[in-house]
């Protein structure tokens, strides 16, 4: 009888320290109610700080600009930054256009027709003729918006039939993840043409180039297309487009000479206006550092002053109306500078993210009065046409159809490119390591610390062996990090810097790796970084291209303002380490062990300033090539990702400057997040190993849970 009472006791006790366990508050934040504040969108919040600090500097510059000598100087400025942030477009190759069927209609003929915009990259596209016309008419070129059946929705077809029964010619093509152009199956990808482009853009800006290159690039030969038909006065080109055919118009105009009149609708606002609103759009509509490089919204209009340019904008449009106001009233002084102020001109109407009748036959009489073809501006009911109908290819689907090429696989061939001519152009090791150095820090963002080191003591609690202590600790901006750490009672000397992507209340769970290293005598020392547990929130909520729950968007903003998150969290990393050693024992070793999508940040922050005695990579990337390398890539990587890092370096030169220093590498994973085997690895890292000292670098692969665990032990031993 007293034995059951004591096995029921027992188990009642170890089910309440079960329960006790659960329940340890292991946040920070709650308790500082003032500094709570700061978690609200706390990594955006600091790039948008970026941001306006880059804009204002724009606009101190547009300010002195008064006379025509003066702009001609800022635009010939200006298509400089542009090529700077759209990359250098390829060579012109043979168009290859191929008609693959004519619709006769009442007072239009429409050939549908493919097109290579790159050798293998067909641009799949329809001509709208008017039977009546011009001997030699005027052309518009038609940019869809983020519709799934590109220019063939009916709000598009509205607008281009109306230009056609007007006696222009249209040319409207599919811009690449939309219409016949679509690059996943709905079970691949499901979040639609922001998604197509997004996922695929990710990709692109790894390699060094914005998807805006492909898009700017399909519009440019679109334009040499349209100028091989007998029918088009090539002096008279217009293009239209709203939302995302908004950004495609007004990047084509301001980069192609040959277009007369522009008349981008509801996308023209201003940068810090999109970013106090609904911050970065999809990855086509984000160049590379465009921010920095001083780059807005008004400088597509700008560049191309005197030529006519209307604005179209609503006034509850996802594109804030007061910076398509500002972008406006900045242009117009650019165009009185040429003394041709009526050129530009800005129509706006009370909808949403809409064309309405009103900014329609504003438009149609822009295009009427500028391309030389008077005649009435009023929109006339038209007949739709089906998506079939439309179809240039027999399915609606290019790419399988002509077994050719999508932006992924484009990017894919560029990436290997780079990884040759970085493997042609590499230096003696000694030369190899500095260089390495200055362009991760170069081409992250990365910035060295020089505020005040604040440290806020937030409490103790007790766990079996260990006291847990809770810190806020100043991190690279205007907040705070969240850090526990774990102090056992009989400590070793060593102390482990433990991150891991799932954040720190995750990670002290029982048994998990912080607990027993802590149980085993070591300190351990977890944080929540950017992006993490108590600053996860520093993500976008909603907003454009988030996949699988990713915020992409926010990545976006880093590439916009040249300052990814993973120099953001590499920044934090050399805060902690110094802080652990102002804080903790007296020439305490440092482990720095980080778990999933955080290896990337660690080794970046250990290439540049090794605080580190040892480091240990639980399933890291095992680089960036895999990113554009994986179709189906798992966009989580992406958040630890240096946009145009694959032009100068990967993750495998890092493991190698880092080898003869202390390197543990468990369970490398490709981007699909699939682990490789072990002879894969050796391959991959095998500089790595010809560079290690014995005992100074190790690949571990295949291992189970509780290996993984014991192979950290021994090594901080």
């Amino acid at each position: 009888m007293k034995y059951n009472l004591l096995i029921i006791c027992t188990c009642c006790f170890l089910g309440l320290s079960t329960v006790l366990f659960a329940q340890e508050d292991l946040s920070v934040y709650s308790y500082w109610k003032y500094y709570q504040k700061t978690t609200d969108q706390l990594f955006y919040n600091e790039l948008s700080n970026r941001a306006f600090g880059q804009l204002e500097k724009r606009e101190a510059a547009i300010a002195k600009l008064t006379t025509k000598e003066q702009w001609q100087k800022r635009q010939a400025e200006v298509r400089a930054k542009l090529a700077k942030s759209v990359g250098p477009f390829p060579k012109k190759t043979p168009l290859n256009p191929v008609i693959t069927g004519t619709l006769k209609k009442e007072d239009f003929t429409v050939e549908k027709l493919y097109y290579e915009s790159r050798p293998g990259y067909h641009v799949t596209a329809a001509l709208f003729i008017p039977d009546k016309r011009q001997e030699k008419a005027p052309a518009i070129i038609f940019c869809s918006g983020h519709s799934e059946n590109g220019f063939r929705s009916e709000a598009y077809q509205h607008l281009i039939l109306n230009y056609v029964k007007k006696g222009f010619i249209v040319l409207a093509f599919d811009p690449i993840g939309q219409g016949e152009r679509i690059q996943y199956q709905p079970d691949e990808l499901k979040e639609g043409a922001t998604g197509e482009h997004s996922y695929a853009g990710v990709q692109t800006f790894v390699a060094g180039l914005p998807a805006a290159n492909y898009f700017i690039w399909d519009g440019i030969r679109t334009v040499d297309y349209l100028l091989t038909r007998k029918e088009v006065d090539p002096a008279r080109i217009g293009i239209a487009g709203r939302s995302g055919g908004g950004t495609q118009g007004a990047y084509i105009a301001a980069m192609d000479d040959r277009i007369l009149a522009a008349a981008p609708e509801c996308y023209i606002t201003t940068f810090d206006k999109l970013i106090k609103s609904n911050g970065p759009q999809d990855a086509e509509q984000n160049l590379m550092y465009g921010l920095e490089n001083g780059i807005d919204m008004a400088d597509f209009l700008e560049v191309r002053a005197p030529k006519p340019a209307l604005i179209v904008a609503t006034t509850r449009d996802i594109f804030a109306i007061q910076g398509a106001r500002d972008s406006y009233h900045e242009t117009k002084k650019a165009y009185q500078a040429f003394g041709k102020a009526e050129q530009i001109q800005m129509t706006e109407d009370d909808a949403g993210h809409a064309s309405t009748l009103k900014n329609r036959e504003a438009t149609y009489a822009f295009f009427q009065k500028y391309l030389n073809n008077p005649g009435s501006p009023t929109d006339l009911k038209v007949e739709m046409l089906t998506d079939k109908e439309l179809h240039a290819t027999p399915d609606g689907r290019v790419i399988p159809f002509l077994k050719g090429e999508s932006m992924f696989s484009l990017n894919e061939k560029y990436a290997k490119e780079l990884a040759e001519k970085r493997k042609n152009g590499r230096k003696p090791t000694t030369d190899f390591q500095a260089d390495l150095r200055k362009k991760v820090i170069s081409i992250s963002g990365f910035a060295k610390f020089t505020g005040k080191n604040d440290v806020v003591f937030s409490g103790r609690m007790h766990r079996g062996k260990y006291a847990i202590e809770k810190y806020l600790v100043k991190g690279s901006g205007d907040y705070y990090i969240p850090v526990l750490w774990l102090k056992p009672e009989k400590a070793s000397g060593k102390t482990v810097l433990l991150l891991n992507e799932q954040g720190k209340t995750e990670v002290l769970q029982k048994d998990r790796l912080a607990d027993q290293l802590a149980n085993a005598g070591h300190e351990v020392v977890v944080p929540d970084l950017s992006g993490v547990g108590e600053l996860g929130s520093g993500f976008m909520k909603g907003g454009d291209s988030v996949i699988d729950e990713v915020p992409l968007n926010l990545w976006f903003a880093g590439v916009l303002t040249h300052k990814s998150l993973l120099a953001t969290r590499a920044e934090e990393i050399t805060i902690l380490a110094d802080f652990i050693k102002r804080s903790g024992t007296p020439k305490t070793l440092i482990t720095g062990a980080a778990v999933g999508t955080l290896t990337s940040d660690l080794l970046h922050a250990a290439t540049i300033a090794n605080p580190f005695h040892k480091l240990v990579l639980i399933r890291p990337l095992v680089s960036y090539q895999s990113i554009a390398e994986e179709r189906l890539y798992k966009p989580k990587f992406a958040l630890s990702a240096v946009p145009g890092a694959l032009a100068e370096y990967d993750l495998p030169d890092l493991v190698e400057v880092l080898s003869s220093k202390g390197l543990l590498v468990i369970n490398p994973v490709t981007a699909t997040e699939k682990e490789i085997d072990h002879d894969r690895a050796n391959s991959i890292y095998r500089e790595a190993l010809k560079q290690a000292q014995p005992g100074g670098f190790e690949i571990k692969s295949g291992l189970k849970s509780d290996d993984v665990t014991n192979s950290v032990m021994s090594w901080i031993k």
